[in-house]
């Protein structure tokens, strides 16, 4: 028996609708789908999960100097008139440095992210800002369950849909 199910779609098309479905359950909670189809969206969201719960804290801070323009009281930057050594007058932007603290990943974290970025999408929300889906996973979704060994999700069967009568089940995170 091969490691995985086909779903009748070429490659492309079923990892596109996986990492689809793998993210709006992450994000949301919870999906409605078929039965095989929440199997294997199953078996990928609790790698992921019990990847991120893994490596949760496994980071560094550190102070970055950070340049930005400096703004007036209205939101707009400070200019400044400077001339060139040939006689060229022109407005620069006045800056101005600051310290900020970053968070800097360790290695096997750093892998654990870029395996979880090709396995979800990027999501927005209604207004339309983006959502960081790894970062979600990290600080979210992984503080939930640092105590729990496994069975991150469960699912709920709903019964045959109308039409094609294919098995309808809930996916949810516990």
């Amino acid at each position: 028996m091969s490691g995985y199910r086909k779903l009748g779609r070429p490659t492309g098309a079923r990892m596109s609708m996986l990492r689809g479905q793998v993210t709006s359950l992450i994000v949301n909670g919870s999906i409605k789908t078929t039965k095989t189809r929440a199997k294997e969206v199953q078996r990928i969201a609790e790698k992921l999960i019990t990847l991120a719960v893994k490596e949760k804290d496994n980071y560094t801070s550190r102070e970055v100097k950070v340049s930005a323009a400096k703004l007036d009281s209205k939101g707009r930057k400070i200019l400044r008139t400077a001339t060139s050594k040939h006689g060229n007058v022109y407005d620069v932007v006045e800056r101005e440095t600051k310290t900020q603290t970053v968070s800097v990943d360790k290695p096997s974290r750093l892998a654990a992210r870029r395996k979880m970025i090709a396995m979800m999408n990027e999501q927005h929300t209604a207004e339309g800002n983006r959502i960081n889906t790894v970062n979600y996973l990290f600080s979210d979704v992984a503080e939930r369950y640092v105590g729990r060994q496994g069975g991150y999700t469960r699912i709920i069967p709903l019964g045959p849909r109308r039409g094609d009568a294919a098995e309808m089940v809930i996916l949810e995170l516990v």
